[in-house]
């Protein structure tokens, strides 16, 4: 399944790197990938397939990761994601 990884915090050498650990560690394939840095916050969405298997976990796993390194780290279903951006 397709899911949107949202993160946002301070800027930071190795945000993306983490972001992309843990989800190499968690056989999360990243598709797509946008980053910017706006004044000094860091912002980035990804698109990645995730087994369906592990995404409950996988989202709390990201959200604990995200909380432990000052990041705001969202998971959601891509279907989800495009619902709420929806006119």
């Amino acid at each position: 399944m397709r899911a949107i990884i949202s993160v946002v915090g301070k800027d930071k050498p190795g945000i993306l790197a983490f972001v992309a650990k843990k989800c190499a560690d968690n056989d999360v394939n990243i598709l797509d990938v946008s980053q910017t840095v706006l004044g000094e916050t860091f912002t980035m969405m990804m698109v990645c397939e995730v087994d369906s298997k592990i995404f409950t976990d996988f989202v709390s796993l990201m959200e604990r990761e995200g909380k432990n390194h000052g990041l705001v780290i969202h998971v959601m279903h891509e279907d989800i994601f495009n619902a709420m951006h929806k006119i």
